[in-house]
């Protein structure tokens, strides 16, 4: 009897190769890498530089003022904060806070209104929105004034949050509706049949899938309003309201500054922007990047 052999082949099993050239190191890589580790060295060394000038003495500022310090001197933050600083620093708290919920209470109503419901003049405001990040504040700085004055308001807090808020308001609007457009309709509709109300389904349904968005949005806000010198030095006269870019003016004095003191302040002021966008950079990501294909 002749034997019945299987002819069937046999696979080797083993893992895909490799490709190593994606790997490799071109010219153009080099390149690339190369100009961003400059820029990142002229980013961050004025930072560094800041700091370093903050630990020094007011003699060795001027004496090595490239070098580091002899000896840090960190008493020079608690002398900071005491002469002012911690008033500044709250009052900034307080007025980006400030900031922060009133264009983003305004934005989201006019986001929710522009996308899902049509009315006559909704290209006209959508459109005015945009022309809002075109308008500089140097420009509008008189009539702003003016404008002031006549509702009463210099020398608060509202003489801050409230053109803090408009100048904020188109880049909030644009952004918040982009994210909006990009959450199917069909949540709108199934909260309609659950009985819900409009503001119910703005509160239930798209605030809670817009959080990536907002917190975008609110470090933009915040980034802003922390910085802003221009307003808070013109619109605020008094010390006690002032915040921490104009309060640094203090620092300085016709005839003697201590450099060491404004940059002790200067380091201080900046801390929580540089931490808030360290521990928010994924979600400052992620928001600007969901929903950018619609608009």
């Amino acid at each position: 009897m002749k034997k019945v052999t299987c002819s069937v082949k046999k696979k080797k099993i083993g893992f895909p190769k490799f490709n190593s050239s994606r790997n490799q190191w071109t010219l153009g890589t080099v390149i690339i890498l190369f100009f961003l580790l400059v820029y990142f060295v002229l980013v961050i060394y004025p930072l560094i530089w800041m700091i370093l000038s903050s630990l020094k003495t007011e003699r060795e500022f001027f004496r090595n003022i490239w070098g580091f310090p002899a000896e840090f001197q960190w008493e020079n933050y608690s002398k900071a904060w005491s002469m002012g600083i911690s008033d500044y620093f709250l009052n900034s708290v307080f007025v980006t806070a400030c900031t922060i919920a009133t264009t983003i209470s305004i934005a989201v109503l006019a986001a929710f209104g522009l996308v899902l419901y049509d009315f006559k003049g909704k290209n006209l405001i959508l459109l005015l929105g945009m022309g809002g990040m075109m308008f500089s504040a140097q420009v509008a700085l008189i009539p702003l004034y003016r404008v002031i004055q006549n509702l009463r308001i210099h020398d608060t807090y509202w003489a801050m949050i409230l053109p803090y808020t408009a100048f904020r308001m188109s880049i909030s609007l644009l952004l918040i509706r982009s994210y909006f457009l990009s959450i199917p309709r069909e949540m709108y509709e199934s909260g309609v049949i659950d009985g819900c109300s409009s503001l119910g389904i703005l509160y239930h349904i798209y605030l809670p899938m817009s959080k990536p968005i907002l917190l975008t949005v609110s470090i933009l806000i915040a980034y802003y309003s922390w910085n802003e010198f221009l307003f808070s030095i013109i619109f605020i006269d008094s010390r006690a309201l002032k915040t921490i870019p104009s309060g640094l003016m203090v620092f300085r004095d016709a005839l003697n500054t201590d450099y060491a003191l404004l940059f002790a302040g200067l380091t201080i002021s900046a801390l929580p922007m540089v931490l808030l966008f360290i521990l928010m950079q994924k979600q400052f990501i992620r928001g600007l990047s969901s929903g950018a294909v619609k608009g």
